[in-house]
């Protein structure tokens, strides 16, 4: 018998050509919001360094290997910012703590949809995670 979460054989179960085809792959990606990563590449096109790798379900964008905002895939907005301003962050409209398994982090913020509809709004949530990431040694 296979597990559910990573398709480890289970002593006595069936061997790997006994698997169906589709679990022979991860759980399918979570999709994105294709505008929101449009309007991301735009705001980071003059930006030295950035790179773009699918990560957490989303599509994140990165300064010298450091992960910055992301296109997440659960909707809305990821933000990398400074943990000393993680309250501040939280104190705007729209923004929670980044959750994932079950704890949060500081220094990483989810900001909802309704709170990144406009450029100005983005704009600002890249601003504030780029200088954040600025401070870090290059990877």
């Amino acid at each position: 018998m296979w597990t559910r979460d990573d398709y480890t054989p289970v002593p006595g179960g069936p061997s790997t050509h006994d698997r169906p085809i589709h679990s022979l792959r991860s759980h399918a990606p979570m999709p994105f919001d294709e505008d929101l990563a449009n309007r991301l590449r735009e705001l980071l096109a003059d930006e030295d360094g950035i790179t773009e790798k699918r990560m957490f379900g989303g599509l994140a964008f990165l300064l010298h290997g450091h992960m910055s905002v992301s296109a997440s895939g659960r909707g809305g907005l990821l933000v990398r910012v400074d943990p000393s301003d993680t309250d501040a962050a939280l104190a705007l409209p729209h923004v929670a703590l980044m959750k994932m398994g079950g704890r949060t982090i500081e220094g990483w913020v989810t900001v909802a949809p309704e709170g990144c509809e406009t450029m100005g709004e983005l704009g600002g949530w890249v601003e504030r995670s780029l200088s954040y990431v600025k401070t870090l040694p290059p990877k």
